[in-house]
């Protein structure tokens, strides 16, 4: 039970975050997830149905069907190098565990996921700002 090569596996290369293996993966992950996210909560003919209902438009596109065929094309383009900028960022304390250490697993205070994590709460916290600035007619927080 113990000895499948699913187990060998597992314990070879998937218990050592450090580990290349472990970071490919968790890379490849990152990516896919990432086109997953995108591709459930945003919808380019909804969107493209909802700018012509209110009147926007893209310049040079027509409403409707070419409208959402742009959207698609566009969010094509910008998922992949917004997927790898993910991956990299998430990637980098394992990757600094691997050089620096030479592959033993140390102690970081943060990992992939925590810098992720942090990245968005602070924009947030920007675009917050951002907005209660805008309602009492102040300059921009980082202008």
């Amino acid at each position: 039970m113990g000895n499948s090569w699913w187990d060998k596996f597992v314990g070879t290369y998937l218990s050592d975050p450090s580990n290349l293996v472990y970071i490919g993966i968790y890379f490849g992950l990152i990516i896919f997830f990432t086109y997953f996210y995108v591709s459930i909560t945003f919808n380019p003919d909804e969107r493209a149905d909802e700018m012509k209902k209110f009147g926007g438009f893209i310049p040079g596109i027509r409403p409707g069907r070419p409208t959402a065929d742009y959207l698609r094309y566009v969010l094509s383009r910008i998922t992949l190098p917004g997927s790898i900028y993910l991956g990299v960022i998430a990637v980098l304390p394992n990757l600094f565990l691997q050089i620096g250490a030479g592959g033993t697993v140390q102690n970081l205070p943060f990992g992939g996921t925590a810098v992720l994590i942090m990245i968005g709460v602070g924009l947030d916290t920007v675009k917050q700002i951002e907005s209660q600035l805008m309602q009492r007619n102040y300059e921009g927080f980082l202008k």
